[in-house]
């Protein structure tokens, strides 16, 4: 079953950007070529996005190409399919790598039993519930991927036209 899903890489350095292509070229089993644009959030750096079809559990196969570049900023969605729940991917150079699992709509799902630990932690004294929980939906990351999601001037802009 073959799913749909956007690689947005918001931060790289110019000569990493080859690299980026030849790990995705890697996953997808295809040659692929990004538009590059700067990356007005973080002078010397550039950004790209890319829309990817493949097979259930690929939005995780870009995920793992790329989570060990140390100077790289991105993101991967995958949409929900019949045989799997759509995925979010976030990494960030000082906070790793953040995986969530989203619903039909974008709602990010977190299993009960994360919830529980969170909750026993937070009754234990050991954390704060609200700080557990904003950790469960991804807070940090998108905090700190925030300001890079946009591209500033001279960025492609794709319009919706119909909503159905």
């Amino acid at each position: 079953m073959t799913t749909r899903g956007v690689l947005y890489v918001h931060s790289a350095p110019r000569a990493l950007c080859p690299h980026v292509e030849w790990a995705i070229a890697g996953v997808l089993g295809t040659r692929v070529s990004l538009d590059w644009i700067r990356q007005p959030a973080s002078p010397g750096t550039w950004r790209s996005e890319f829309s990817w079809q493949g097979q259930a559990g690929t939005a995780s196969k870009l995920a793992s190409a790329l989570r060990g570049w140390q100077l790289l900023r991105f993101e991967v969605t995958a949409e929900p399919c019949p045989t799997a729940e759509g995925e979010r991917y976030s990494c960030t150079p000082d906070l790793g790598i953040f995986h969530a699992v989203t619903g039909i709509h974008g709602d990010i799902l977190i299993p009960e039993d994360r919830l529980r630990a969170a909750l026993l932690r937070s009754q234990q004294g050991e954390t704060d519930l609200e700080a557990e929980i904003a950790k469960l939906l991804g807070k940090p990351w998108d905090d700190e991927l925030e300001p890079f999601r946009y591209a500033g001037e001279g960025a492609p802009v794709r319009w919706l036209h119909q909503v159905v």
